[in-house]
C-alpha cells in the first residue's frame, strides 16, 4: 500500500514526512501511551533488578498461565500495527493468537502462534521472507500490515498445563485509515489424517470483497515417495464445480520444482526468498521421529489473488502408485490461509481442541 499517511513506509516515500504518531505495546508499555515506557516496578524481571530499580527491565515479559486468555493489545483507531516480535515458550500450537477488528465478537484471526510464523511442528527454522521472519532463538517476527478503523485487540490463550513466558513488542501508528483499505485475516486448519480420497480445504466459507496474500503449509508424509503432485485451486466468486485458478502441482505453487530436489545432492533442499519458501525439512532419525514433515510458505505480494464476494481454496494431496498412477495421501497436514477483506468477518470453522492440535 502506497501511504503517504503514515500506514507505511517503503524504500520509494521513506523520506516523506508524515503526522502519523507512531506507538509501540510491551510488557514495559502495556498501553502504548506516549511517555509511559519503562515505568513498572513489578514484573518478570523484578529479582533482576532488585539492585537497580524502576527503569531497568522491571518486566520484560509476561507469564500466562494455564486456561489463561491475556489481552496483548488493546488500542483505540483509527490505526494500523506495522510490526510484531515475540518469542513464546512452551509448545507452540498450545498458545493461540487471536486479533478482533472494529469491536467485532468474531476474531479475524485465529492461529497458534507458531503456525502463524511458520513453525507449525515446533522446532524453528530460519525464515527469510517480507511479510514473516523468524530468527534464531525462536525470534518470531511479521510485518503484515494491518490497519483497523475503530478498535484492536489482541489476545493470547494458554491451553497447555503449564504455565508459558510471552515476550513480545507491537509497534503501530495512529494515523487515518484510507476508505479502500481491508482488514487482514489469517485462519488455521488443521486434518491429520486426511481421508482417502478427499481434498484439503485451506479456506473456505469466506464473504466480501478482498484479496488473499498468503499460504503456510506444515505436511506431514505418512507414505513413502513423492507427495506433492497435488494442486491448488481457488473457487471464487460463484465459482461452482471447477474453480477460476488452478496449478499445476504443490511445489510449483511454492514457487519451486521437480520434488524441491537438489541436483548435486539429491536430497530435499530448504531455501527461504521473500516470497515463497520450504524453509523446513524435518527427516526421519530412526527412532521415534519416524515421519517426513515439511514447512512451506507462498506470499501473494505481487500478485494477490483478488476476489469480490466469497472465496475458497483447496489442495490435493497426491502422491505415486505402481505403474506411474497418482496416489491420493492420507497425511497430516495444517495450514494457515492469509486475506484482507472487508468486514464484517464470517465464522471461522471450530479450532480444534488441544488433542486435535498436538504434534504426534
Amino acid at each position: 500500500m502506497t501511504s503517504f499517511n503514515g500506514l507505511g513506509l517503503h524504500l520509494g516515500n521513506l523520506s516523506r514526512l508524515s503526522n502519523a504518531q507512531t506507538r509501540s505495546i510491551s510488557p514495559e508499555n502495556f498501553t502504548g501511551d506516549k511517555g509511559k515506557a519503562g515505568m513498572a516496578t513489578e514484573g518478570t524481571g523484578m529479582h533482576c533488578a532488585r539492585d537497580l530499580g524502576q527503569g531497568w527491565k522491571i518486566s520484560p515479559s509476561v507469564r500466562i498461565q494455564p486456561g489463561q486468555t491475556f489481552t496483548l493489545a488493546d488500542i483505540d483507531g483509527p490505526g494500523a500495527l506495522q510490526q510484531i516480535w515475540m518469542t513464546p515458550t512452551g509448545l507452540w500450537r498450545y498458545t493461540i493468537l487471536r486479533f478482533y477488528w472494529d469491536d467485532q465478537e468474531q476474531p479475524s484471526v485465529e492461529c497458534p502462534v507458531g503456525d502463524f510464523f511458520g513453525m507449525g511442528w515446533g522446532p524453528g527454522a530460519q525464515l527469510s521472507s517480507l511479510p514473516v521472519c523468524v530468527n534464531p532463538g525462536s525470534a518470531f517476527n511479521c510485518y503484515w500490515e494491518m490497519p483497523f478503523r475503530q478498535h484492536c485487540r489482541i489476545t493470547a490463550e494458554n491451553i497447555a498445563d503449564e504455565p508459558m513466558t510471552l515476550y513480545y513488542q507491537i509497534n503501530y501508528t495512529l494515523t487515518d485509515v484510507p476508505e479502500d483499505a481491508a482488514y487482514f485475516h489469517a485462519q488455521f486448519r488443521r486434518t491429520n489424517p486426511l481421508p482417502y480420497k478427499d481434498v484439503y480445504t485451506i479456506l473456505d466459507g469466506v464473504r466480501g470483497q478482498g484479496h488473499y496474500v498468503g499460504t503456510y503449509l506444515a505436511w506431514g508424509v505418512n507414505n513413502v515417495g513423492w507427495w506433492g503432485e497435488g494442486e491448488i485451486k481457488f473457487f471464487m466468486d460463484g465459482d461452482g464445480e471447477f474453480p477460476t485458478i488452478c496449478g499445476t502441482g504443490t511445489e510449483d505453487y511454492f514457487c519451486g520444482s521437480y520434488n524441491f530436489e537438489s541436483q548435486v545432492t539429491h536430497q530435499y533442499q530448504e531455501f527461504s526468498t521473500p516470497y515463497s519458501g520450504l524453509h523446513q525439512v524435518i527427516k526421519p532419525d530412526g527412532i521415534y521421529r519416524s515421519q517426513q514433515r515439511f514447512g512451506m510458505y507462498r506470499w501473494h505480494l505481487m500478485d494477490p489473488i483478488r476476489f469480490r464476494q466469497d472465496l475458497r481454496v483447496t489442495i490435493q494431496a497426491l502422491g505415486w502408485r505402481s505403474y506411474g498412477r497418482y496416489l491420493p495421501l492420507q497425511d497430516d497436514i495444517a495450514s494457515v490461509a492469509y486475506w484482507y477483506q472487508t468486514l464484517p468477518t464470517a465464522p471461522f470453522p471450530t479450532l480444534p481442541d488441544r488433542d486435535g492440535l498436538e504434534v504426534i
